[in-house]
Parts: structure tokens; sequence; C-alpha cells
């Protein structure tokens, strides 16, 4: 009942609410981004979501020519650059809670079984995300997300809601290069590739 009916409503109730709480922070960041960085505000790229479906994802800009820029990299050390994507769980794209939801080529290199972590909608937070983050490798990552479709509970849900307000302020690896996204895409090819 919770995974089919709460989840949501509660999805809609808080995004709701925290979209208006936050507004003003929203305007803040906003013109940050325009004056500091001299860069678009917010960020828009592809992802995978529910059932392998596509949508876009919304963050505030954190790069500039393919590089962090100095605003961008307080945003995202405190996960500041999240915020928008409470846009996309009003809008039922993802959930609080869940896998988070990764570029097309995760999922274009997965097999079948590890497929199954887009059973359920990507979340902002999720259980690899308070378990290790960027400090673990793709295939635990992978066995986080599975253990929470496959025991996806409004006990584990407020866990992982708890515990991620502390990782936030852990600051050693909030941050993820475009070389250790490659590295893993490898590793989920070779993988596969061992299992034909």
């Amino acid at each position: 009942m919770y995974k089919k009916f709460f989840k949501r409503v509660l999805d809609i109730l808080f995004s709701l609410l925290l979209i208006i709480i936050f507004l003003p922070l929203y305007l803040i960041i906003g013109l940050l981004v325009l004056i500091i960085d001299r860069n678009k505000i917010i960020f828009k790229q592809e992802r995978t979501g529910l059932n392998g479906k596509t949508f876009i994802i919304y963050k505030f800009s954190t790069y500039k020519n393919n590089n962090i820029s100095k605003l961008g990299s307080i945003l995202r050390s405190l996960s500041l650059d999240e915020l928008p994507q409470f846009y996309n769980v009003l809008k039922g794209d993802m959930s609080f809670v869940g896998p988070r939801p990764w570029i097309l080529d995760y999922y274009n290199n997965m097999d079948n079984y590890q497929k199954r972590r887009v059973s359920v909608l990507p979340g902002i937070i999720g259980l690899a995300q308070v378990n290790g983050r960027n400090s673990i490798d793709i295939f635990k990552k992978i066995d986080y997300d599975l253990k929470y479709v496959d025991n996806i509970s409004f006990i584990l849900d407020l866990k992982i809601v708890i515990k991620s307000i502390l990782v936030i302020f852990n600051k050693n690896d909030n941050s993820f290069t475009k070389g250790g996204i490659e590295k893993e895409i490898n590793s989920l090819k070779k993988n596969n590739l061992k299992k034909k």
C-alpha cells in the first residue's frame, strides 16, 4: 500500500511544500549563478527513469566550459544543486527516495538483473548514496539499489532521509568527475561481455 499509493502522496505533498519554502533560496542561487558564474541557471540532462523511460532532470548549473565553477563547487558540496529536482518529484519523474537516476549509457550497459533498479521511481537520495556514495564501486551501488527495490517501506525511506542529512555535510565524495562516470560505464561493459 505504501509503495503503490502513500509514497506518491507524500512525494506530492512534500515537494510542493518544499518548493514554496525554498523559493527565496531558488531566487538567490539563481541570481548568484548569473552574477558570479555568468552561466545559465538551470542544467538539464536526459536520465533514465521508471522502467527505462527517459526524462529531463533539473539541477542548478555547476559547470562552465567543462570545468566545475567556484560557485558550483560550493553548491555541489552542500547538495544545493539538487534543489530543482523537487520539481521532478512534483511532476512524477522522481521520488524523494529511490535509486539515483543515471545517464542513459549506464542503463544501456546493464544486464537484465541490474536493470531491475529502474523498476521503481528514481530518487533524489538513495540507499547507495547514504552508504558510500562515490566511494563505492558501481556494482556495490547497484547492489544497494536492488536491495532498496526489494525492501521498499516507509521505515526504510525514513532511515535513508535521516542518514542523508548527515551525508550532505560529508564533503569527501560529493563530486563525481566525467572520468569517474566513464570508468563505471566501462566496468559495466566489461562485466556484461564476460557473461556473453
